[in-house]
């Protein structure tokens, strides 16, 4: 397991510390450290459970239910392909492969480069916008793989290197 830095603990200990002897504060630490680190590495849990006066197994549990938390750092640029039926069935799964081409990012995983990481999500409640994309928390409607969706992450990359 890999060991936080100094400043990863210290935003962890301000985080827990903010919180502690508050009522229902697990979801609300996990989702300040992963706001501020960009994912919730398992120190964090530890402490977390320890303030709050619950196991590590029920904090774990809490991250690992909802879809929004991550225990893996994420890329810089994150994107999110909706696979829930309508998107599916306009095409979602070629975007999908076009951006694996496109990112280098394998499906739930990020880039060698740590440019992007690549997820494939559920319904994301844009259903007549179908196939849907979001691009760092920014919802594309209407995507497909010659869309400005594929332009973007392109330009993206670009600029990058």
């Amino acid at each position: 397991m890999r060991k936080l830095n100094e400043q990863s603990v210290k935003i962890i200990d301000a985080i827990v510390k903010r919180h502690e002897g508050r009522p229902g504060p697990i979801k609300l630490m996990l989702h300040d450290v992963q706001h501020e680190l960009g994912y919730i590495p398992f120190e964090a849990m530890e402490k977390i459970a320890e303030a709050s006066g619950s196991s590590v197994a029920e904090v774990y549990g809490v991250v690992t239910f909802y879809s929004q938390f991550t225990t893996q750092p994420k890329g810089k640029h994150i994107i999110n392909v909706c696979l829930g039926t309508a998107c599916y069935v306009k095409g979602a799964q070629g975007i999908i492969d076009e951006l694996l081409e496109i990112t280098g990012a394998p499906v739930n995983g990020t880039s060698a480069d740590g440019l992007f990481s690549l997820d494939a999500t559920r319904c994301v409640g844009a259903c007549g916008l179908a196939p849907v994309v979001t691009i760092d928390g920014e919802v594309y409607g209407s995507a497909n793989q010659s869309s400005k969706v594929m332009d973007m992450i392109r330009s993206i990359k670009a600029s990058e290197q």
